[in-house]
C-alpha cells in the first residue's frame, strides 16, 4: 500500500495580509492533551489573555483573515460553499466576531466614562438590576447567556446608569470564562465611580454544558464579588433582597 506523505506546510498569504503563522510557531500542545482536559473548568487569571501583537492588524484585515480560516472550516466539515444559502457565511461570522461578540476585545470600544458630582447627596446604594448579556465560553466559543446585577455606593462622584450597562456588555464581548467577567466588570466599576462599593451578582447559562458534553439544560452558575461596605452582611443581604 502507497503510504501518504504529508507534505512541508506552507505559508499561506491572502492579498497583503501577514504570511499566517507556520506550525512551528502554533502553542505546542498535544491533541492528547486537550482530550485529557475534557470539561475541566481553566481559569488562568484576572486579565484576558492577550498577544502583544493582538491589534497590530485592522478590523478589516481581520475579517479577511477569518473569513479565509472560517471558509476551510466549512469545507473541512463537507459544506458546499457555492450554494447561495451557504457562500456567504464565511464573511458574515468573521465580521460578527470582529465586529460584535468579541468586540470588547478591543480596548478602543470601551465605553468612555464621565463622572458627575453627587450634588445630591444620595449616599444609598444605586442598583442596576437584570442587565441581559451574551458572551463565548473561551473553552468551546459557544454562548453563556445571563444576567448581570450590579451596585455601587457613591464616594462622592456618579457616573449615568446606561454606563453600568456598556460596561457589563463591554467586558461580556469577548471569549470568557465567568469568574474573569464578574471580576472584571466590579473592578472597572470601582475604577469608573471611584469607590470600593461596589457589588456584582452573575447568573448565567453556559451552551457548553447545556448543548455539548453533560447536556444539562437546567443547571445555571453564579459568581459574586463584594467589595467595600457590600462585605458587610447587612449591606450584601439588602443588595440581595433588592435583585431577588
Amino acid at each position: 500500500m502507497k503510504r501518504h506523505v504529508a507534505s512541508k506546510p506552507q505559508k499561506l498569504k491572502l492579498d497583503n495580509a501577514e504570511a499566517f503563522m507556520d506550525n512551528q510557531e502554533i502553542i505546542n500542545y498535544s491533541t492528547e492533551r486537550f482530550e485529557n482536559d475534557g470539561d475541566e473548568h481553566i481559569f488562568t487569571g484576572i486579565e484576558t489573555p492577550m498577544r502583544p501583537d493582538a491589534f497590530v492588524k485592522s478590523d478589516d484585515e481581520k475579517i479577511q483573515l477569518i473569513e479565509f480560516h472560517f471558509r476551510h472550516i466549512m469545507e473541512a466539515l463537507g459544506l458546499d460553499l457555492t450554494d447561495d444559502s451557504l457562500m456567504g457565511t464565511p464573511h458574515r461570522v468573521a465580521k460578527m466576531y470582529v465586529k460584535e461578540i468579541f468586540s470588547g476585545l478591543n480596548p478602543a470600544n470601551k465605553p468612555d466614562i464621565k463622572l458627575f458630582d453627587n450634588k445630591y447627596r444620595y449616599n444609598e446604594m444605586l442598583v442596576e438590576k437584570d442587565i441581559t448579556f451574551y458572551s463565548n465560553c473561551e473553552h468551546h466559543f459557544v454562548p453563556i447567556i445571563g444576567k448581570a446585577h450590579v451596585a455601587y455606593i457613591s464616594s462622592g462622584k456618579v457616573i449615568g446608569l446606561s454606563k453600568l450597562n456598556r460596561i457589563v456588555q463591554y467586558y461580556s464581548k469577548r471569549p470568557q470564562v465567568q469568574e474573569r467577567l464578574t471580576i472584571q466588570i466590579a473592578d472597572e466599576i470601582k475604577k469608573a465611580v471611584q469607590s470600593e462599593h461596589v457589588a456584582v451578582y452573575i447568573d448565567a447559562s453556559h451552551l457548553c454544558v447545556s448543548s455539548r458534553g453533560i447536556q444539562d439544560i437546567s443547571s445555571r452558575t453564579v459568581t459574586t464579588s463584594y467589595s467595600g461596605n457590600f462585605v458587610n452582611e447587612g449591606t450584601k443581604n439588602e443588595f440581595l433582597k433588592y435583585i431577588s
